[in-house]
C-alpha cells in the first residue's frame, strides 16, 4: 500500500538507523526496552503496556523531571512483525473509541512506522496522521522533529546494543 501524504496534516521523520530492523522492532516492541528510549531525556517513560496485536493496548507513562506523570492511552491498529506499527491515541484497546471531550492531553493522531532494511541498518519512518493542519502545527510546535528525532537516536543506539 502506498501513503499519500497530507503536507498540512501529516508530520513525518525519516531515519537510516545503524541497527537492523530485527533490533529496531525488539526495542519497540518489548516494554521493558520501550521505557529506556521512548522519549527525550530527561522524560522518561515509567510505564509500557505493549499488546501486539491489531486492537491491542499501546500504553506508556511518562514521567517528567519535576515528578509530571502523563499516561498515554492507545490502541495498535496495525501489526506487520520487523517491518510495521500503527497506533492510535483516538482508540482504547479492542476498538474502544476515546472521549476526545474528556482525554483533552492527547494529540489525537495515527503514528505509523515503518522499518525496512537498508544496508546493514534499518530505513526508520514515523509518520504522525493528525485530524487537521491545526493539530499538526500544534505538534510540529511542540516539537515533533526535535523529540521525535532525539527518541530515535536513543533508539538506536539501544537497538545497536541489543
Amino acid at each position: 500500500m502506498t501513503l499519500t501524504l497530507d503536507p498540512t496534516r501529516d508530520l513525518v521523520l525519516d531515519r537510516l538507523l545503524k541497527a537492523p530492523p530485527a533490533k529496531v522492532w525488539r526495542a519497540w516492541t518489548e516494554p521493558a526496552l520501550l521505557c529506556q528510549w521512548f522519549c527525550p531525556k530527561p522524560w522518561s517513560v515509567s510505564e509500557a503496556v505493549i499488546d501486539l496485536r491489531p486492537g491491542g493496548r499501546f500504553f506508556t507513562r511518562m514521567a517528567g523531571p519535576e515528578g509530571e506523570s502523563v499516561p498515554n492511552e492507545g490502541s495498535f491498529l496495525e501489526v506487520v512483525p520487523e517491518r510495521k506499527l500503527v497506533f492510535t491515541d483516538m482508540f482504547r484497546a479492542d476498538f474502544a473509541p476515546v472521549d476526545l471531550v474528556q482525554s483533552g492531553a492527547g494529540l489525537h493522531f495515527a503514528a505509523i512506522v515503518t522499518f525496512a532494511p537498508e544496508g546493514s541498518g534499518t530505513r526508520y519512518r514515523a509518520v504522525a496522521r493528525h485530524r487537521s493542519a491545526a493539530d499538526a502545527k500544534t505538534h510540529d510546535d511542540m516539537g515533533f522533529q526535535i523529540g521525535w528525532g532525539i527518541a530515535a537516536d536513543q533508539l538506536d543506539a539501544l537497538a545497536q546494543g541489543l
